[in-house]
């Protein structure tokens, strides 16, 4: 390391050395704590950053699958410069929420009315919230493993592990968070995924007791493969018959198709609750779905049963953002960024070939997740990474952001519009020269 180096590299430990006498850990969300200390971004534009140290990657984390557009859009900039010009908030309603609100119905059968809210995490919430309101029952039911957001009851077991999940039959609920109350993991049940009997099985000994059953049609955390059409079916079928409704967290998957992940399917939720790339750069969320069970929400209703609001729900600069964002977003942009994803699996997968390695690549749509083990993971624990595995990724990770890539920590990647065939083609390269690495 050169003189000139060394002093490059002290700007963020420096930096992250302040940041630890504020922040706990030093960061405000866990995902961009690194050792020995977090890349910090200085500018982007498009599919790539600059750090403080002036060092360029491309991105293909776009801040946890958010940026569908990349960084800097110009229409998107120009747009919320406008914007910015009139009011950034106000306790008073705005055109451009009706505008967005009737764009996004627009885009998906299921979708008859919608509120906005400001992540994935209070979408997934008002969801929880509004199927609890509609039927009455306190219950519901989630994937083992899967990845909702901060709320207690969509947490549990999503950090399960072979010391405390108990019997794949039967999985236990483990909590996240020190302190989580027993009352809590009392009302959720815990069922597989893509086990469409496993899953029904446990379904059953809860009859008209679950609000909703909650599923990720491709879940991250559960190893970003895609739900088998038999298992959507069965859930589905199971809870129109229980009365209990389906609710779909596309927070992630919406980038996936026009309508979201749900149009692989032939059948639809009743709800469904979004977030990230819908802001377009900016926080967002929304929960849409059937108009009836939307209308608990109805502050004008005789008997409101779920009163909701947020002071900076559907705040206009959103609003603009995230409109302008899905506009772009249409039909030739997703085939383009399907497309590219598909390329980049393909060549994943024959440089897996070729080095010889146990790996495999899952996803679909516009995104992606390397495992390095043999055969592509249908469920979390099969998906779940032992000491050796994380050891083996790690080193990969690390040689992919020393090659100039930025990745989601579970060597995941999501594709955005500015991107082309030369960064696809770069990332496998880079995959294959670590693949050696591990050999």
């Amino acid at each position: 390391m050169t003189a000139e180096t060394q002093i490059e590299a002290s700007l963020s430990a420096s930096l992250y050395e302040r940041a630890s006498k504020v922040l706990p850990g030093g960061v405000s969300r866990n995902t961009v704590l690194g050792v020995p200390h977090p890349l910090y971004a200085d500018h982007a534009a498009g599919c790539r950053v600059m750090d403080i140290e002036g060092v360029e990657r491309i991105d293909f984390a776009n801040n946890m699958a958010s940026l569908i557009h990349g960084h800097a859009q110009p229409a998107i900039i120009e747009a919320v410069t406008a914007q910015l010009h009139k009011g950034t908030a106000f306790t008073l309603a705005t055109e451009v929420e009706v505008d967005f609100a009737e764009h996004m119905c627009g885009r998906s059968e299921s979708f008859e009315m919608l509120r906005f809210v400001n992540s994935g995490t209070e979408a997934v919430m008002a969801a929880v919230k509004a199927s609890r309101a509609y039927t009455g029952r306190s219950k519901i039911a989630k994937v083992e493993g899967a990845y909702h957001g901060q709320y207690d009851y969509v947490e549990v077991s999503q950090t399960a592990n072979p010391s405390n999940w108990g019997s794949d039959r039967q999985p236990v609920g483990v909590p996240v968070a020190h302190g989580t109350p027993t009352g809590v993991l009392n009302d959720v049940v815990v069922i597989p995924f893509n086990d469409p009997e496993g899953a029904l099985a446990i379904l059953d000994g809860h009859r008209f007791e679950l609000a909703c059953v909650l599923v990720d049609p491709m879940p991250h955390r559960v190893g970003l493969s895609p739900a088998e059409p038999d298992f959507v079916a069965a859930l589905r079928d199971w809870t129109t018959r229980d009365g209990a409704l389906l609710v779909f967290d596309e927070v992630i998957t919406f980038r996936s198709e026009y309508g979201g992940s749900q149009t692989w399917y032939d059948d639809r939720p009743d709800l469904t609750a979004m977030g990230k790339l819908i802001g377009g750069g900016f926080p967002a969320g929304a929960v849409a779905g059937r108009k009836d069970v939307m209308e608990v929400m109805n502050p004008l209703a005789h008997r409101v049963l779920f009163p909701h609001s947020g002071t900076f729900s559907a705040n206009p600069i959103t609003m603009t953002a995230g409109l302008t964002a899905m506009e772009l977003f249409d039909h030739d942009a997703i085939e383009s960024v399907n497309e590219l994803s598909t390329r980049a699996m393909e060549g994943i997968e024959e440089a897996i070939g070729r080095t010889g390695i146990d790996a495999c690549v899952t996803g679909r749509g516009s995104m992606f997740r390397v495992h390095l083990k043999e055969h592509a993971p249908r469920n979390y624990r099969e998906a779940y990474a032992d000491e050796k595995e994380r050891a083996q990724l790690k080193v990969l990770l690390d040689h992919l952001e020393d090659a100039g890539f930025i990745m989601i920590n579970t060597c995941s990647a999501t594709i955005s519009t500015p991107m082309g065939t030369d960064e696809i083609d770069a990332l496998v390269e880079a995959m294959e020269s670590g693949f050696t690495k591990l050999m």
